[in-house]
């Protein structure tokens, strides 16, 4: 976190680059994307957690079935995970475009996170299915694999309870 306020403020601090005498550096260039590379990393990391812990387990266990001990509460941690986990897609998408590799794997992967909008509101109603909960498995897989192609392995990162709410 610390590194992504200096490099924010370092960006927000540098101008537009139209100063006279002012050239960005070939160090500069790569360490953006060595930035997006980790923070691509961080972010598909926690919608994955995310994703697998609070809507693919509980899921698989039978926990949003009617009459199920628990259903309520799993379902609104499912509903928080759900949109907590697009928030986080959508982050990681934004931070694939900063690096070459990255932006190419994840361009294609676009449409199947923008799908993954509204299964957050399904999942707190009780209304998804065994296929919305499917297609949420199968675009952090997709991530997960386009980050690896583009040499950004993409582990689980299960984010605490105060994340998925604020």
């Amino acid at each position: 976190m610390l590194c992504c306020a200096l490099l924010g403020g370092a960006t927000a601090c540098g101008g537009d680059g139209s100063e006279a005498g002012a050239s960005a550096s070939p160090t500069a260039s790569a360490e953006a994307q060595k930035f997006a590379k980790t923070r691509f990393v961080a972010n598909a990391g926690l919608a994955a957690g995310a994703t697998y812990q609070w809507i693919v387990k509980p899921y698989r266990e039978g926990k949003f079935k009617k009459g199920a001990e628990g259903r309520t509460f799993a379902l609104v941690k499912a509903g928080l995970a759900g949109t907590f986990a697009y928030n986080r897609l959508k982050a990681a998408t934004a931070n694939a475009k900063a690096d070459p590799l990255l932006s190419k794997a994840v361009a294609p992967l676009t449409a199947g996170i923008e799908s993954l909008k509204e299964l957050g509101t399904k999942l707190r109603s009780g209304q998804a299915s065994a296929a919305d909960v499917g297609a949420f498995e199968s675009v952090i897989n997709s991530v997960k694999e386009a980050g690896e192609s583009a040499g950004a392995t993409v582990t689980d990162r299960i984010p605490t309870t105060s994340q998925l709410g604020g």
